[in-house]
C-alpha cells in the first residue's frame, strides 16, 4: 500500500524563474515595489481582472487582512462579523486592528457565513459593527451581491478569499469588480503557491492605493509616515517566483481539478460514501487545495483521521476545532452555531496534490468506506 501524505506542495522549478534573478542582479532592486513586483501586479490585473480596479501584494494574507481590515473599518465600530468556521488568521488580524470578532454561523450546504444570521447581526448591532468579512470557504465561488449590497451601504466588507486565487464562475475571476477588498494567500501549502505571499485586489482603486501606503509604513511620497503602517512588502525574490508560477498556474489548476473530480466519482460510485458522507456545494471552476468532505452523522471525523493514518494516509481536519472553540476566542461574542458545531466535528479534509494518479484516490475512498462497514 502506497504512502499518501496530506500535501505536497510542488513550487515552480529553478530553471522556470533564472531569468527572473538575473534581472534582480542587474537592476539590484530587492524590494520596495520593485520592477518584478510591478509586472507581476499588471500581469494579475490583465489576465484574472481584464484590468479593472488595482491589486497590490503582501508579503503574506494575514498582513493583508489586517491592513485591508484596518483601511476599511468604521472608526467607531467595535465588532468585526465573520464565521467561526474559517482559519485564526481572520479573527486575529480583526484584533491587530483593534476589534472584537463575532461569529456568526455557516450554512449546511456550502459551509459559507449564514447571510440571514449577518442580517439579524447587523440589525441587532447597529453601529457598533466595523466590518463584515467573510470566508469564502475552501475557495468556492460565492455569490458576492448580498455582501456588495452591505458594502455600498456604508458598511465596509473585507473578503478573506485565501485559498480562491483562480476561482472563477459567475462574474470571471473571484471577486471581479467587488468594490472591497478581496484578499488571497500565496502560502506554499495554497494552490497557488510561491512560498509567502500575497494578493489584495478591489475594484476601488483609490482603496488600493491607500493600502499600498499603510503597506509601506504609512508613508507618503516624502516618507513622511501620514498613518497607521507597517511592512508588507514582497521581495523582488518573491515576485520572481510569483511570475514564474503565473505561467504554469493553467496547468497545475488543471491537474487539480482532475484530482477533484476523481474525487467525486469515487463518492458518488461507492454507495456507503454516497449515502452517507456529504460533500461541500461549491460553485465555479476552484483550483482545489484539498479535498473537504464530512463523515457520517453518528461518527467522528477523528476516527476517520486515524483509521486513514493507521492505513499510511495522511488527512487533516481543518477548521477543527472551530474559532469560537478555541480558548483564545470563546469569550467573544456570537450567534447560535449548530451548524458550525455539527460541521466541526465532521470535518475532513482529504489528500490533494498535483502528482496524485487515480488510484491514490481510490486508495483513500476505499479505506474510508472499509471504516463504515467495520
Amino acid at each position: 500500500m502506497r504512502k499518501i501524505p496530506f500535501l505536497r506542495p510542488n513550487l515552480v522549478k529553478q530553471d522556470t524563474f533564472t531569468n527572473y534573478l538575473a534581472q534582480i542582479e542587474q537592476s539590484r532592486l530587492y524590494s520596495n515595489y520593485g520592477p518584478l513586483n510591478t509586472l507581476f501586479e499588471n500581469r494579475v490585473l490583465t489576465e484574472y481582472y481584464e484590468g479593472n480596479g488595482a491589486v497590490l501584494t503582501v508579503n503574506n494574507a494575514t498582513s493583508g487582512l489586517m491592513l485591508a481590515i484596518n483601511q476599511s473599518k468604521r472608526p467607531k465600530g467595535r465588532f468585526a462579523l465573520m464565521p467561526s468556521f474559517t482559519f485564526s488568521a481572520t479573527p486575529l488580524a480583526a484584533m491587530w486592528c483593534g476589534l472584537e470578532p463575532y461569529f456568526v454561523d455557516v450554512n449546511k450546504d456550502d459551509w459559507c457565513m449564514n447571510e440571514e444570521l449577518v442580517k439579524d447581526s447587523l440589525t441587532k448591532l447597529g453601529d457598533e459593527v466595523a466590518v463584515v468579512v467573510p470566508y469564502a470557504t475552501f475557495g468556492t465561488d460565492l455569490d458576492l451581491s448580498f455582501y456588495k449590497q452591505i458594502h455600498e451601504s456604508g458598511i465596509p466588507v473585507v473578503f478573506d478569499a485565501a485559498p480562491s486565487f483562480g476561482t472563477s464562475g459567475r462574474s470571471g475571476s473571484f471577486g471581479k469588480n467587488f468594490p472591497g477588498p478581496i484578499v488571497y494567500s500565496f502560502h506554499a501549502t495554497k494552490s497557488f503557491g510561491i512560498g509567502e505571499g500575497g494578493l489584495v485586489y478591489s475594484a476601488d482603486k483609490d482603496l488600493i492605493s491607500q493600502i499600498r501606503q499603510a503597506g509601506n509604513f504609512g508613508f507618503s511620497t516624502n516618507r513622511e509616515t501620514i498613518s497607521q503602517g507597517l511592512n508588507s512588502k514582497l521581495s523582488e525574490y518573491s515576485a520572481a517566483v510569483a511570475l514564474a508560477t503565473l505561467d504554469a498556474f493553467p496547468e497545475k489548476s488543471r491537474k487539480r481539478q482532475q484530482i477533484h473530480q476523481w474525487y467525486l466519482e469515487q463518492f458518488q460510485q461507492t454507495p456507503v460514501l454516497k449515502n452517507e458522507w456529504q460533500l461541500q456545494k461549491s460553485e465555479g471552476d476552484i483550483a482545489h487545495q484539498f479535498m473537504p468532505v464530512l463523515c457520517p452523522n453518528d461518527q467522528s471525523n477523528l476516527d476517520f483521521v486515524k483509521l486513514l493514518a493507521d492505513n499510511q494516509i495522511e488527512a487533516r481536519t481543518y477548521f477543527s476545532p472551530s474559532c469560537h472553540q478555541q480558548k483564545f476566542f470563546t469569550s467573544f461574542n456570537r450567534t447560535v452555531m449548530p451548524v458550525t458545531n455539527n460541521i466541526s466535528g465532521r470535518i475532513m479534509s482529504l489528500p490533494l496534490w498535483e502528482e496524485m494518479k487515480k488510484s491514490d484516490i481510490v486508495q483513500v475512498t476505499q479505506v474510508l468506506a472499509k471504516g463504515l462497514e467495520s
